[in-house]
């Protein structure tokens, strides 16, 4: 099927907003696609249209089988071209999703395809999320929990749920990255701050905020 640029980011968005646990409105697409409700509801008409949502004025909109694997192939484009950013051209991890929204859009299947094999058909991206496979199905997402939930000390950063250069940046210089291995020294009860140890390193402390975006699992 055919889509523009337009109706692919709303597909995506929709999939990622499904995600949460709530209902998807046309509010909350607008905030997410920094556009206005009425935008949205004309959109969600087209989209209905060619059966890609289910949509009826003032309630949710959602998926249907065929919009969820419109937006999984998107979504495999994205995360294999961040993974050919970040391996092959070494790019570092906070620059690459600007860049990946646009090549995303590049919508040849022998181009993906091939980009897939010569990557070694990677099953995660640069930022530790899994890559759906050809077929459009998620590959079975490592069991994780983010670093302000985890109760015990030593562990193995595997992703990060916030892709926002700042964040990123700021991990770089502290020396995380996906595989890192750290130790918990201390939990601060005043503001949830934790003080971690990283090989090698002095011992450093990150606030909540950061914390609750790093996912780890126990070494």
């Amino acid at each position: 099927m055919n889509l523009t640029v337009a109706e692919e980011n709303y597909i995506k968005s929709i999939y990622k907003l499904e995600e949460g646990t709530e209902a998807v409105t046309t509010t909350g697409l607008a905030y997410e696609l920094d556009t206005k409700p009425a935008s949205v509801t004309d959109m969600a008409k087209k989209l209905k249209e060619k059966k890609l949502i289910d949509y009826e004025k003032y309630q949710g909109i959602n998926l249907t089988a065929e919009g969820k694997k419109a937006a999984l192939h998107i979504i495999r484009r994205h995360r294999l071209w961040e993974c050919f950013l970040v391996d092959k051209l070494d790019f570092s991890w906070e620059e690459v999703h600007e860049l990946a929204e646009e090549l995303e859009h590049v919508r040849s299947e022998k181009l993906i395809s091939r980009l897939s094999d010569f990557l070694g058909n990677p099953t995660i991206d640069p930022h530790g999320d899994p890559i759906p496979d050809a077929q459009g199905k998620m590959g079975k997402q490592r069991a994780q929990i983010s670093l302000d939930q985890a109760r015990i000390k030593r562990l193995e950063v595997t992703a990060v749920s916030d892709k926002s250069a700042a964040l990123l940046e700021f991990l770089n210089a502290k020396g995380i990255r996906l595989g890192t291995q750290l130790e918990v020294i201390e939990r601060y009860e005043f503001d949830n701050s934790i003080e971690i140890k990283i090989r090698n390193q002095p011992a450093f402390t990150i606030s909540e905020q950061v914390s609750k975006n790093i996912m780890v699992r126990p070494l």
